[in-house]
């Protein structure tokens, strides 16, 4: 098991911001997925293991940013814009090969952090 320790969560109103943070023992492709209460873990970001290829959800395009500094290995996820429906617990994943499963799929993800609530009020 590969610890992922994540950072950054709180609670914030509608219109601000949080910058939420990972760090991993080792280089990853690495994710962050979300989820609410009684829903699906749902997909929110993705990047490469050299830190390009950015992907994201539809529903947070334009206001998230997940970027990667490698000399750290650490893994950030700048959210701006907050909205209420934002509100859950986050999770950062990552992903030692590529297998093919999906980027946007939790299956294609090795090892999962503990977590961190992120709770945006209207």
């Amino acid at each position: 098991q590969v610890p992922l320790v994540e950072s950054g969560g709180g609670l914030v109103q509608a219109g601000g911001s949080l910058r939420l943070s990972c760090s991993t023992p080792g280089s990853y492709m690495m994710g962050w997925f979300r989820q609410s209460p009684g829903q699906e873990r749902e997909f929110v970001a993705t990047i490469s293991r050299s830190g390009g290829s950015p992907y994201y959800a539809d529903s947070v395009k334009g206001r998230f940013t997940i970027s990667k500094d490698n000399d750290k290995n650490t893994v950030y996820l700048q959210m701006n814009s907050l909205k209420p429906e934002d509100t859950a617990v986050y999770y950062c994943a990552a992903d030692r090969q590529y297998t093919g499963r999906g980027l946007d799929k939790s299956s294609e993800y090795d090892y999962w952090g503990q977590g961190t609530q992120v709770t945006v009020s209207s």
